[in-house]
């Protein structure tokens, strides 16, 4: 697991661009954190492929490669296909003390704060790969709510979109 940040400073920068209606600094702002934070993501990835882990300390990958997911394993995150579930984030969290060490905190809509973070899991297995989840049956809800330990309504909550039928309001 893995959270890093970028965005420390950025809404007070903003705020000076906002105060003298530069709007396109504001974006060029965000943008950039943006960027910074998914570099410094990819940077401790290939540290933990070459390094930390050295699976993969010959690697050497150009921009393409990388761009292309040449490498072995993956990076999953919470909120993306094949792991729609922000709840996970929570979890992450708990169990890294990421707000105690990195100040990077989570929104009740569980968004990061600062808004230019990335957090995610690392998988090193050569057969790991990407892939989305489909559309999720009622049956399987109510097993990940129980394995959760959570009400069936939450986790229809936060995997609306990958609900195979249509939640019935009560």
């Amino acid at each position: 697991m893995f959270a890093v940040t970028a965005g420390f400073g950025t809404d007070e920068l903003c705020k000076r661009f906002q105060a003298d209606f530069d709007d396109y600094n504001v974006i060029l702002v965000k943008a950039i954190a943006d960027r910074l934070a998914e570099a410094f993501a990819e940077e401790l990835h290939e540290r933990v492929r070459k390094d930390l882990w050295g699976y993969a300390s010959d690697e050497y990958l150009e921009a393409n490669d990388l761009h292309r997911i040449k490498y072995q394993g993956i990076r999953p995150a919470p909120g993306y296909p094949s792991q729609p579930d922000h709840q996970e984030k929570q979890t992450m969290w708990s169990l890294m003390g990421v707000e105690e060490a990195t100040g990077i905190g989570l929104t009740e809509a569980l968004a990061m704060t600062p808004a230019a973070s990335v957090s995610g899991l690392y998988f090193a297995n050569p057969k790991s790969h990407y892939f989305s989840v489909g559309k999720v049956e009622k049956d399987q809800v109510m097993d990940y709510a129980k394995r959760r330990g959570t009400d069936v309504q939450v986790v229809e909550k936060w995997l609306g979109t990958n609900l195979s039928y249509d939640v019935v309001e009560e």
